[in-house]
């Protein structure tokens, strides 16, 4: 793993760079606002979920126990008529998997889990979420953007995670450290015909409290 220090390999200054799923946990370390896995996705799969119709896109919103993810993942398919198939076992592993990495590295005993389709401009001004931290993973369509903030101003260099590369982020209820300048946002792409399938996971301690 690399802590960008300066402009590297295409992250800003304090984001961990991930060789791994295990290598996210630099989250955790002073002056990290986020970490980045810039792995590299099969193009032979990412041309199948290019090439889905956007009401095939799985869909879901649901909070639940990270061992519970995959069976939730793979009903929201059922339920979308998407199709069995190698490249629909692999997205629904591959969501699994990010959980239970997720999941151990905040210690979470619930996660809120969202798997969104979105045509419109959802959440594009930059900002920091209210959360302890944040996964997100965009699986088709463009990634999330981020940059440094000075004095409250939307950054001046803007950042676009890769399609496919995970991405987690603190928020402002991280433990210790004052909340960063590090911002980020949906990228703009309504009026552009673009779909994007988003996954997002924040850590639950308590689910009632959570409702």
């Amino acid at each position: 793993m690399t802590l960008a220090r300066e402009i590297l390999h295409g992250a800003a200054i304090g984001v961990g760079v991930a060789d791994c799923a295990d290598d996210l946990d630099v989250i955790a370390r002073p002056g990290v606002a986020a970490a980045l896995w810039q792995r590299r996705v099969d193009p032979d799969w990412q041309a199948w979920i290019n090439g889905l119709a956007p009401e095939t896109l799985p869909q879901l919103r649901v909070i639940l126990r990270p061992g519970r993810v995959r069976d939730a993942v793979s009903d929201a398919c059922d339920v979308a008529g998407l199709d069995a198939s190698a490249a629909r076992d692999w997205l629904i592993e591959d969501i699994g998997g990010l959980a239970d990495r997720f999941a151990g590295l905040m210690r979470a005993r619930f996660l809120r889990l969202r798997l969104d389709v979105i045509e419109t401009d959802a959440c594009r001004r930059f900002h920091i979420d209210a959360v302890t931290a944040r996964l997100i993973c965009t699986y088709r369509g463009t990634g999330t953007q981020y940059g440094i903030s000075v004095d409250g101003e939307e950054p001046r260099r803007v950042f676009t995670t890769p399609t496919g590369a995970p991405l987690v982020l603190r928020g402002t209820l991280w433990p210790g450290d004052p909340p960063s300048g590090l911002l980020h946002r949906s990228p703009p792409i309504e009026r552009s015909g673009e779909t994007r399938l988003l996954l997002v996971l924040d850590p639950v301690d308590d689910p009632e409290e959570a409702i």
